[in-house]
């Protein structure tokens, strides 16, 4: 029991204490129900005819007033927000202006009321608003629909706070804006949550509900499948939007938008363009970090934002080598917000109380509010329409007697005497009379006759119009629909949300780390790097040729493996096969996808990249050629824990010009001198030695001589020589005289011998520019990989060459 202690003054003058007793909890139940009814009426919870809460509703119409509309310029948020304040809504500037801020972000509303000039936040609330001193605003062209035809007595209005003002208790709302933009406050024992749908499909579906009271539910989602959220991305699962939409209440999922793009020339990312509603990059940005550091989630190498005004959202997620994207995707949806889920519970106002409504009664409510708008403004037009006419036929009385109207009113005393002569000569009514008496005598002339006639039947043609809207119900709903038709044809867009059914999902059956498959490692002759997918050779003589295609190296390996790569500087040092680039199998061997090796490479200054070796040591090993016509077979010891090797050990002055990897031991080894010499003797009589060893004599040089080239060849295999031949002023790679013979026209010789010539100079020839021998068929290609013709066969051993019509940069065989 309380007491409550009140003072009143007793009939004998004296003050008395009186106590009146309440029980506590009727003093509860009835103060918190009137706070509990305050926040759902006056706060929290939007009607479900215009979808506005309270705030939102003053903000419209005070801008309305102001004539902020969206052709006139911008004005200070702060001013707008201080009319509200001081008119319309008496809490603090802040929540006005958050409603205003959300009213401007198009990642909020599908449809923005307000158009905002200035920082208006980001999606998820990343990047705050800026202050209200510094942003600006007017009327978007979509609150025009709101308030359109307010001043037409087309809804009730209300006393302000104080009672100095007055405001619409709802806006006539000409789209369904509850639906088209959604909702969601928390109000005391119950919250709202809806989300936006695309204005077409909603007033497609009212449309048809105007057209046909009794449609069913699964007849309206025909046109309203789902929501469509201003951030796009995609639902996943319907049944929950149908639960929604039957009863009120249902959660859906929502995923971000992924593609799988090549984001570096070694790496393949996973690129966002559209998140879930209400989530922002910064928010996925920190869980990602949180979760890589937690080590809770593998495959990730680096996260980047993008996002820039030209191109939107653009969240860059950079995978690992060795790391499927769309197992790394699964994972990202399952711990990040990539993947959200969203509860729908529509509960809106309805004559004053809270419901929870399903889409047919949402619709109902709004079709039924626009029928009451477009009824009591018919009627106010008619209205008007009646009175202007009553004027219009009075004058046109005046107008036939003109002259007696003047005579009347000349002889009147005064104004009054005047009226009531006019009344009694002419039958008018005091407001005809009135009109007729403050008319100038300017306006009294024949022509103003004709107009006042033509305006008497427009009028009656009018008010017949109105009448017969306001009398039927089919033309009354043939309006209404006509009206949301036109609005969908100028502010309807399409759909940004993808609906996807449970069923349209793949399941996360790839696994997340890329398998050890074979593969092939190329290395083309411009440097670039790439992996094929499969073990197998992959050579197309008759394919049409293209730039990149001349493949100077290729070696088996598998994804999750190691190559080696042989320097000029007798240098072996590891790649990774699955830092490579994979070409796609219809590429091969075209390397145009390929890398520069230089990105997996670190080269000194002046060393080149010679070949690729696997690091198997069951192989025969390397056969290693140098300038100086050394020759060494290197036993194939290649220590896991060493990144770098060397596998010979130069003379000053010396480099390597060739290294092959022996496939059975039984090739023979080919040395070609810029003397024009060519040596050829089985790889069996040159001993296999370790990794420092500096090998041995290979061919024999002449003074000043020097080795130009050095392969292998499989002498059971179809093969050629081509040399290039030229003068010391001839620079290398640039067109000489050429010659291509089949390499069976050249004997062997005894290792450490001067071989054979390979070509006959001509005048002004007088050394080899370019030399190379290997199976056939062989291609060959300028610096830059273009594709170069070689000349027919020659079968003369020793004959001259022909001139080449394109410079040839390298020679390879298939691979």
């Amino acid at each position: 029991m309380a007491r409550r202690s009140t003072k009143t003054p007793p009939p004998g003058g004296e003050f008395e204490e009186r106590v009146l007793d309440i029980d506590v909890v009727d003093e509860m139940q009835g103060s918190f129900l009137e706070y509990a009814y305050s926040v759902i009426y006056s706060r929290a919870l939007p009607d479900a005819r215009d979808g506005l809460k309270p705030v939102h509703r003053r903000i419209l119409y005070q801008m309305h007033e102001m004539g902020l509309r969206p052709e006139r310029g911008y004005v200070k948020c702060a001013r707008v927000v201080g009319e509200v304040m001081g008119k319309l809504h008496p809490h603090g500037d802040s929540a006005i202006y958050d409603a205003l801020v959300r009213l401007a972000q198009p990642f909020s509303m599908r449809l923005p009321l307000v158009d905002g000039h200035g920082n208006f936040g980001s999606l998820g609330n990343d990047d705050p608003p800026a202050a209200m001193r510094y942003t600006e605003c007017r009327s978007a062209p979509a609150a025009g629909l709101m308030v359109e035809s307010i001043d037409e007595d087309t809804v009730d209005f209300a006393p302000n706070y104080d009672g100095s003002e007055s405001e619409p208790s709802v806006l006539p709302s000409a789209y369904p804006n509850l639906l088209v933009n959604g909702a969601s406050g928390i109000a005391v024992g119950m919250a709202t949550n809806m989300p936006p749908h695309n204005l077409g499909e909603v007033i497609a579906a009212a449309r048809h509900l105007i057209r046909h009271p009794g449609a069913d539910l699964e007849t309206l989602m025909r046109f309203v499948p789902g929501p469509d959220l201003p951030t796009g991305g995609r639902i996943v699962g319907l049944e929950g939007i149908k639960d929604a939409y039957a009863k009120g209440r249902g959660t859906f999922k929502i995923r971000a938008t992924v593609s799988v793009e090549n984001v570096t020339a070694r790496r393949k990312g996973l690129v966002v363009t559209e998140l879930p509603f209400n989530v922002g990059p910064e928010k996925v940005i920190s869980k990602i970090k949180d979760l890589v550091n937690g080590k809770k989630i593998q495959g990730i190498a680096d996260v980047k934002d993008l996002t820039d005004r030209e191109h939107g959202l653009r969240l860059v997620i950079e995978i690992k080598n060795g790391f499927n994207p769309e197992a790394v995707l699964e994972q990202l949806y399952k711990l990040t917000p990539m993947e959200e889920s969203f509860g729908i519970n529509n509960v809106a106002l309805v004559d004053g109380q809270p419901l929870t409504l399903g889409l047919k009664e949402l619709l109902e409510v709004y079709v039924d509010h626009r029928f009451t708008v477009v009824r009591r403004r018919s009627e106010f037009r008619r209205g008007k329409r009646r009175d202007r006419l009553h004027l219009v036929e009075g004058l046109l009385v005046a107008l036939v007697d003109i002259d007696e109207v003047i005579r009347i009113i000349r002889s009147s005393e005064n104004a009054a005497q005047a009226k009531e002569s006019l009344i009694a000569r002419f039958g008018l009514s005091e407001v005809q009379t009135q009109y007729i008496l403050d008319t100038p005598l300017r306006r009294l002339t024949k022509f103003d006759r004709i107009e006042l006639e033509a305006e008497r039947d427009r009028l009656k043609a009018e008010i017949e119009e109105l009448t017969r809207i306001l009398e039927s119900d089919a033309e009354l709903r043939k309006l209404v629909s006509s009206e949301l038709s036109a609005v969908a044809r100028k502010y309807g867009t399409p759909r940004r949300t993808e609906l996807l059914s449970s069923a349209d999902v793949p399941a996360a059956a790839v696994p997340l780390q890329v398998a050890d498959d074979p593969c092939r490692v190329l290395l083309s002759s411009t440097g670039l790097l790439a992996r094929t997918a499969g073990g197998e050779p992959a050579f197309d003589s008759s394919a049409k040729r293209r730039k990149h295609d001349v493949v100077v190296s290729a070696v088996p390996a598998t994804a999750r493996g190691e190559v080696g790569a042989v320097t000029s500087a007798g240098r072996l040092l590891r790649i990774s096969v699955i830092d490579l680039p994979q070409l796609p199998e219809n590429s091969a061997p075209n390397l145009a996808g390929g890398a520069r090796f230089t990105e997996f490479l670190s080269l000194r200054d002046g060393e080149e990249l010679v070949c690729l070796t696997t690091l198997d040591e069951s192989s025969p090993g390397l056969a290693l050629g140098t300038e100086q016509g050394v020759v060494k077979r290197v036993v194939p010891d290649y220590p896991s824990n060493k990144g770098e090797l060397e596998v010979i050990t130069l003379r000053e002055g010396d480099r390597i010009v060739g290294a092959v990897e022996l496939r059975t031991g039984e090739e023979d080894l080919v040395f070609i001198t810029d003397e024009a010499q060519l040596l050829r003797f089985p790889a069996g009589q040159v001993r296999p030695q370790g990794r420092p060893a500096g090998g041995v004599a290979g061919v024999k040089l002449g003074q000043g001589a020097k080795v130009i080239s050095f392969t292998a060849v499989d002498p059971a295999a179809d093969a050629v020589v081509f040399t290039v031949a030229g003068s010391h002023d001839t620079l290398v790679g640039e067109v000489g005289t050429a010659k291509l013979t089949p390499f069976d026209q050249y004997p062997r010789k005894g290792r450490a011998t001067g071989g054979v010539r390979c070509q006959r100079f001509l005048k002004g020839e007088d050394h080899l520019t370019f030399a190379w021998a290997g199976a056939a068929p062989a291609r060959a290609a300028d610096a830059k990989g273009s594709p170069v013709d070689l000349p027919e066969p020659d079968p003369r051993r020793d004959g001259s060459g022909t001139p080449l019509a394109k410079p040839v940069s390298v020679v390879a065989g298939p691979v």
